[in-house]
């Protein structure tokens, strides 16, 4: 199987090391996002821009989403559509998601929300993207793009 990989690209900072990877396995990417930017002039990556709706890009990929797709993205609730379609799921900062880990997520993502709501004044927001984070996406999207090609 040759697998896909699906970019919600809005705010990803981990788009070259995504490059590298497909680059190396000669994988196919479609960088999905509401607004244009630049991306590689490379057959292997697609630039898909979406219309201006709220969710768009994240309606795009979950339609797209199958078994043979790798989707990147730190929004849980297009994680949880994407593993629903059969995807591999993987966060920004290398963490895969998966139909255990999904729910917990969702619901942290609740909690964390009604603390925010109850906060006067802006809040802590994500820690800072680190090396290990970029070094920990690397290898996660790496095993992932190897363990779909052998299916």
């Amino acid at each position: 199987m040759n697998p896909t990989i699906l970019v919600d690209a809005d705010a990803c900072p981990v788009k070259d090391e995504i490059y590298k990877v497909a680059w190396r396995h000669e994988v196919p990417v479609k960088v999905v996002s509401n607004s244009p930017f630049r991306v590689p002039a490379h057959p292997a990556i697609e630039r898909v821009i979406v219309d201006g709706g709220f969710d768009a890009a994240d309606d795009w990929i979950a339609e797209a989403a199958d078994g043979a797709t790798i989707v990147i993205t730190a929004d849980i609730l297009l994680a949880d559509r994407a593993l629903k379609k059969g995807a591999t799921v993987i966060g920004s900062n290398g963490k895969p998601f998966s139909a255990n880990s999904i729910g917990a997520a969702i619901a942290t993502r609740a909690i964390m929300a009604d603390l925010r709501a109850g906060m006067d004044g802006p809040g802590g927001g994500p820690a800072p993207f680190s090396k290990a984070d970029r070094s920990r996406f690397l290898q996660v999207l790496d095993e992932a793009v190897v363990r779909l090609k052998r299916q």
